[in-house]
């Protein structure tokens, strides 16, 4: 059974984020993009506190998944993967949020050039009120965020490795540049929280898994 195909997918791994999620969510409901070519899949990885109760007034615009455990963040984005009924996927991590022609931009620059197979913008970094602190260029410092691909690359390179609860964009964004191209569009359209509670504030993880990672691209 083919799935009806729409345009854009958009994956939000979504982990002990109450305080974020409804921003992020709102940013995602006003984009300019055609709301019938666009789904949002969140998928909640086990989340502690009242991430579910902030996401309920949600439930009729969002594809909502759930992991009755914690099973980290490349487990839970191929879960949204595997769902997506959209030609191109594209990933917001829960604590941030988006410009309402994100999805737009990226989506024109992937359709219309046949020989690019991942888009990506630049970036704003904000604080926990949403002031801007700077912008910054995807190509310089690439996050796992503000890049969309086409599904069929993504899964030709086989996916999130899940054995990587740290650094899975780097590690994804290395085997896919060996075989497919990714251009840079200078536009600051992702906004990136920084806060305490960020990812890649855990320096011990990150440098575990860099180690891992040299390991596996010798």
């Amino acid at each position: 059974q083919i799935m009806s195909v729409i345009d854009v997918s958009v994956i939000v791994p979504i982990f002990n984020s109450e305080m974020y999620i409804g921003r992020c969510i709102r940013s995602l409901l006003s984009q300019s993009f055609n709301k019938d070519n666009f789904e949002i899949i969140v998928i909640n990885d086990g989340s502690k506190d009242d991430t579910k109760e902030v996401i309920k007034p949600f439930l009729g615009d969002v594809i909502y998944l759930e992991n009755k455990k914690n099973k980290g963040l490349p487990y839970s984005l191929n879960l949204g993967l595997k769902k997506a009924k959209g030609r191109f996927v594209v990933r917001v991590d829960s604590d941030d949020y988006v410009h309402k022609e994100y999805i737009n931009i990226l989506y024109h620059q992937l359709s219309l050039n046949n020989n690019v197979h991942a888009a990506t913008c630049d970036y704003v970094l904000v604080d926990n009120f949403q002031e801007q602190i700077k912008q910054v260029s995807w190509k310089n410092e690439p996050i796992g965020c503000g890049i969309m691909f086409r599904i069929e690359h993504l899964i030709k390179v086989g996916l999130y490795d899940e054995k990587f609860l740290s650094r899975e964009d780097e590690d994804l964004l290395i085997r896919f540049q060996k075989e497919f191209k990714v251009t840079n569009l200078k536009i600051p359209l992702y906004k990136y929280r920084q806060h305490s509670n960020n990812m890649t504030k855990n320096k011990k993880k990150l440098k575990k898994f860099k180690i891992k990672l040299k390991k596996k691209h010798r």
